[in-house]
């Protein structure tokens, strides 16, 4: 071997020590006429057999701006260029919009231990907290399975109510269990309550200072039941849960998440009483909530 080539040989020994391979000499190399090249004794051991070309092989120096990158490996044609993977979002249909593309009101700090409902109620005692306290009978506080996978959450006690102490037991309460019957539930199966406990004088909307007053409770007993639906029977219903402001014809039938559960609006049994052709929204909402509660 003369002078020229064993300099060749030499550089590219570093060559390859300078890219980690530091042992790839100590491996005997069958020598042939088509091996005894400069090129052909300088292949590593670590080669991929799938390569075709590079420096890895030998059988193409690589430049010094190439070099300095160290071997590249090649592209294989049967395999695809590689992407990035494309990036899902769960998608849900439009009934079953997130809460928080409303205005919804805060949510009350979760209790050290879980609530009963009987203490909430000897919480909320003999209430006078607002100015309904003045006419009423009776507080309403709420009745119905304290464990229920139903909840529904009405407006506030009528003359009845206010008169028994018990929710939707008027006209308006016997429509109610007239579409629970329809949809095959048990009123003892369900919970249902108010936004507040008190009547409104003349049934009138409770206004804004007696629902900020009331509704703490409210949430305390949704809380301490945590059902699968909270059903809000009416506006005021849907703005106090919820926090949504559009009119409840807009909004019936659609599901919302709540907490860990959902959350349906519907029309008041109150307001198809004015208006009899109504009904069918009522039927409507009731067989969802029927199919919601049947599913796994």
């Amino acid at each position: 071997m003369d002078r020229d080539t064993l300099r060749q040989v030499e550089d590219w020994i570093k060559f390859f020590q300078e890219l980690g391979f530091e042992e790839f000499y100590r491996r005997p190399q069958r020598v042939t006429a088509a091996s005894s090249s400069p090129k052909a004794a300088a292949t590593p051991l670590s080669a991929s057999p799938n390569a075709a070309s590079g420096p890895t092989f030998g059988n193409k120096p690589l430049g010094a701006s190439e070099a300095s990158r160290g071997p590249a490996k090649p592209a294989s044609p049967a395999e695809p260029p590689i992407t990035a993977a494309p990036q899902f979002t769960a998608s849900r249909p439009v009934a079953s919009q997130s809460l928080s593309l409303f205005e919804a009101p805060p949510a009350p700090a979760a209790p050290a231990k879980r609530e009963t409902l009987e203490e909430i109620q000897t919480d909320l005692g003999d209430c006078h907290r607002c100015k309904l306290s003045k006419g009423r009978k009776h507080i309403v506080f709420g009745q119905g399975n304290p464990r229920a996978e139903l909840v529904f959450v009405g407006e506030g006690p009528g003359a009845d109510e206010d008169e028994q102490g018990l929710p939707f037991v008027g006209r308006a309460g016997q429509l109610l269990n007239r579409m629970l019957q329809l949809i095959q539930i048990r009123r003892e199966d369900v919970y249902i309550c108010n936004v507040v406990k008190c009547r409104p004088p003349g049934n009138r909307t409770p206004e804004q200072d007696e629902i900020a007053t009331c509704s703490p409770f409210l949430f305390r007993q949704i809380q301490s039941i945590q059902p699968r639906l909270v059903c809000c029977l009416g506006s005021p219903a849907a703005r106090t849960v919820l926090g949504i402001k559009e009119g409840i014809t807009k909004i019936h039938g659609q599901f919302f998440d709540y907490g860990t559960g959902k959350a349906l609006a519907t029309v008041h049994p109150a307001y198809v009483l004015r208006n009899p052709r109504e009904e069918v929204i009522l039927r409507d909402d009731f067989e969802k909530i029927r199919q919601f509660l049947q599913s796994a």
